[in-house]
């Protein structure tokens, strides 16, 4: 146990030291790039959209270092387009207030309460004991990774990575225990397998739904604004799902080959995944009533995507019940359930207000900042200026060519800061230079959305990798070696499955 802790500290240590010189680079380099731009004359440009670009160059540079919170950022940036007049506050602060911020909080608590109640735990358990698993080190890696994507497709990434991490470092520990008692000897590459399965499952899994993972809501957000598509639930699964499958298959299949446990079996590890399994005891009324309004919430967004497909989306019932209900709405149904439905104990209810307000608002904050400054730079004529300007410069012809671009560049740019500031930077621009191309940006939007979700090669990619390399198990060459083939792949996939599949959506 003590070595392990010190491997884990001695692999942390660089990763400190790199992570305090980015930030401390960020806060010398955002404002001289701030006022540098302001400086400079910028010909063709509004004076409205040259002091935009000089609050956008430094908030990116801020997000890429991470030298404030995301959040902060996000805010400090709004809050400076006020003080420089880009645009008044009522309209600077009207993102705040968009239905998608409420789709996030009604998502949020009932994620919430699905992690209170286990039933997350109750579904990794339920599904690794089941007799198909066995003791087949394959078929747990293989099960363990499929659980994790679920999972992930309706909690938060980072979530799902902390407690499916806990429950492979408990099935590990086992397989190590066993061994040292004389039992199967476990290849070390195995360990190295499982924990970058779960984090790579985790980040796959959120592209299946639009509240997977913030990207896809933010670009779902700026498709909506700044293009008037709407693109619904039932849309979205679409393409997501299938790209979310194929990714996953041949996530199981490289790291099945290459990270072999070395033992076909290994004896007792089914009986220890049933006895975790029967430690969750019964159903509890709480979880019963979680997983009615979490089924309700999903069927609310789900039913108007079978409406438009039997009837079009254009029949009068589809309208109807998309004007009536529309996901934002239907997230905060479900929401409202929980606080109606029993609890385990007598008079409490399924979730509380003490424990719904712990949800994660620095990502509703971080998609009202970076929402604002998206669509400030439309208003503004900025980002037409950016897209006039990179147009130029693109050596790519054609829809297809930008789709690619844009996918690449949103999964290059989340391997150096997070993927919720990824999809904030690039989905504008996309969109900006799409159209100044005279292309169709809803593809290269929906690529570039997706990508933002990519980025698996580096601790600080994403906080799934992170978490998973704290584990001592994930030497920092095999996660750059096993996730370049999951980017390169996650690009070629998704611009396939856009360009297949949207003709058929639209």
């Amino acid at each position: 146990m003590n070595k392990n802790l010190l491997a884990i500290e001695q692999l942390a240590e660089p990763e400190t030291r790199f992570d305090r010189g980015r930030r401390l680079a960020g806060l010398l380099v955002a404002p001289a790039v701030f006022l540098l731009l302001l400086a400079l004359p910028l010909p063709g440009l509004k004076p409205e959209a040259h002091r935009l670009a000089a609050v956008m160059a430094s908030v990116i540079v801020l997000w890429i270092t991470e030298a404030l919170p995301l959040p902060v950022t996000a805010l400090v940036g709004a809050a400076v387009c006020v003080v420089l007049r880009v645009a008044p506050a009522r309209e600077v602060f009207a993102p705040f207030a968009d239905p998608l911020m409420f789709l996030f909080i009604g998502s949020f608590i009932i994620a919430r309460a699905i992690f209170l109640h286990h039933l997350d735990r109750r579904l990794a358990f339920g599904v690794l004991s089941i007799n198909w698993v066995g003791a087949r080190p394959t078929r747990i890696m293989f099960a363990f990774g499929a659980v994790t994507a679920f999972i992930s497709a309706w909690i938060s990434n980072t979530a799902t990575t902390a407690m499916m991490f806990a429950i492979g470092m408990a099935i590990l520990a086992f397989l190590f225990d066993n061994e040292r008692e004389g039992g199967s000897p476990i290849n070390r590459r195995y360990a190295t397998g499982l924990m970058l399965m779960t984090a790579f499952a985790a980040s796959i899994g959120g592209l299946a739904t639009p509240i997977g993972t913030p990207p896809n809501v933010i670009g779902l957000g700026f498709i909506r604004q700044l293009l008037g598509v709407e693109f619904p639930f039932f849309k979205w699964a679409m393409i997501g799902v299938p790209v979310v499958v194929v990714l996953y298959l041949w996530l199981s299949f490289y790291l099945g080959r290459l990270c072999p446990a070395g033992v076909r079996e290994i004896a007792g590890s089914r009986e220890m995944l049933v006895r975790e399994k029967a430690r969750l005891g019964r159903w509890t009324r709480g979880q019963k009533s979680t997983l009615a309004a979490f089924l309700v919430t999903v069927s609310l967004w789900i039913i108007p995507g079978f409406i438009a497909l039997v009837a079009g989306d254009q029949s009068a019932a589809y309208q109807s019940i998309n004007r009536s209900l529309p996901e934002a709405v239907a997230a905060v149904a479900g929401a409202l359930l929980l606080f109606l439905l029993p609890g385990n104990a007598k008079g409490e209810r399924a979730i509380t207000w003490e424990e719904a307000v712990k949800i994660d608002w620095g990502v509703v904050l971080l998609y009202g900042g970076g929402f604002a400054l998206g669509v400030l730079s439309f208003q503004t004529g900025l980002a037409e200026a950016v897209g006039r300007g990179l147009t130029g410069y693109l050596p790519i012809s054609g829809g297809l060519g930008l789709l690619f671009a844009s996918t690449l560049v949103a999964t290059l740019t989340s391997e150096a800061t997070s993927n919720t500031a990824s999809a904030n930077m690039v989905v504008p621009v996309v969109i900006a230079i799409a159209r100044a191309a005279g292309a169709d940006p809803l593809e290269p939007a929906l690529g570039a959305t997706m990508g933002a979700s990519l980025g698996f090669m580096l601790p600080v990619s994403t906080p799934c990798n992170a978490i998973v390399y704290g584990s001592g198990y994930v030497p920092l060459k095999s996660m750059i070696r096993y996730g370049i083939l999951l980017d390169i792949v996650g690009v070629i996939v998704i611009v396939a499955m856009v360009r297949l599949l949207v003709p058929f959506l639209r």
